[in-house]
């Protein structure tokens, strides 16, 4: 399939989720019945063997406190989605993605972050209505940026891709119109399960990334940004399953978990302007620049790390959206500073 007929699929995705459409699907009913087949096989072996347990590390709590300033209120972060916003698979609360990125925003911000995680394992998009409602209850406790990450278990449960989109965009929006940035991890390369064999694997993989440019449609077009996790994450679990890869072998590990942080990291900067204003400029020398938004989706489900963000409302192929391939800065997985949670 070329790049034009997946951004195709992907606009027609996102504008089915806008319409009201219905199922527009990602793959044939029958080769995802047999997928999810798999990858459930493999979800049952998650709390089994070599004594790891399913307990979610709790990261909630304030981090950076050497940066405390007096009269000057933390940063505040959220993290809403799935198991993998969540940090299944790892022992420490430091080493879950919601940990890594606050302590890294801190001594990128140079202020304390206040994180919340409201994710939930086992989640789908329609999670987020919930999830969204626990975020907005406390008016005194609007986040200033959420990060959500979610889509496998939308693919692994057949949710229909529009119903999906639908979900994310409507989160998004909400979120937005409260005054939060929000960015979205797009939906991972489920191809990388090692139980999933071929051909199933290359059909995990096309259904993941025609979702992930979906979601990336919808995400840009009410307001927030998106990182390509996909991508990033397939190669190397591919190359290295028993680094990046949890004790279940179905979730990252602390490595795998550091390495999509990492990813995220700069465009929660750059949402709340913190990032260094020469890396905000197109770099034509990395294939930077300005693409219509289907176009720029379906360019990032194919490159590791890439963000997406609004930049016309209209143009000659409808919106357009800037897409930066920003430079990957490693985040420490080792324990961050930060205060007892608080009841």
């Amino acid at each position: 399939m070329t790049s034009m007929s997946r951004a195709r699929v992907a606009r027609r995705i996102a504008a089915g989720a806008a319409y009201g459409g219905g199922g527009i699907g990602l793959v044939g009913a029958a080769a995802v019945g047999l997928l999810l087949a798999e990858v459930r096989l493999a979800r049952r072996q998650v709390g089994n063997g070599n004594g790891h347990s399913p307990r979610v590390p709790n990261a909630q709590g304030l981090y950076g406190l050497s940066y405390s300033t007096p009269g000057e209120p933390p940063l505040r972060l959220t993290m809403l989605g799935d198991s993998t916003a969540a940090g299944q698979g790892v022992r420490r609360s430091a080493q879950t993605p919601g940990a890594l990125l606050a302590s890294g925003l801190a001594a990128v911000a140079e202020r304390p972050v206040d994180l919340r995680n409201v994710a939930q394992p086992g989640a789908c998009s329609d999670d987020l209505d919930r999830q969204v409602a626990l975020v907005l209850a406390d008016p005194g406790r609007l986040p200033d940026v959420c990060v959500i990450m979610i889509g496998a278990n939308d693919v692994t449960h057949r949710m229909p891709a529009t119903r999906s989109v639908r979900h994310l965009a409507a989160a998004v929006r909400r979120l937005r119109t409260a005054g939060a940035e929000v960015v979205v991890g797009t939906c991972p390369d489920l191809g990388t399960v090692e139980q999933v064999q071929q051909p199933l694997r290359w059909l995990a993989r096309r259904a993941s990334r025609q979702l992930a440019a979906a979601q990336t449609i919808g995400t840009v077009e009410q307001g927030g940004r998106t990182v390509s996790l996909g991508d990033l994450l397939g190669p190397e679990f591919a190359a290295n399953p028993r680094e990046l890869f949890g004790p279940d072998n179905y979730h990252p590990s602390a490595e795998g978990y550091a390495t999509a942080a990492m990813a995220v990291l700069p465009t929660v900067c750059a949402a709340l302007g913190l990032w260094p204003a020469e890396e905000e400029r197109p770099d034509v020398s990395r294939r930077e620049g300005f693409l219509p938004v289907a176009r720029a989706a379906v360019e990032a489900v194919a490159e590791p790390g890439t963000e997406v963000t609004a930049a016309m409302p209209t143009g000659p192929k409808g919106p357009w959206a800037l897409l930066k391939r920003r430079k990957r800065r490693r985040v420490s997985a080792t324990e961050p500073e930060r205060a007892p949670v608080q009841p």
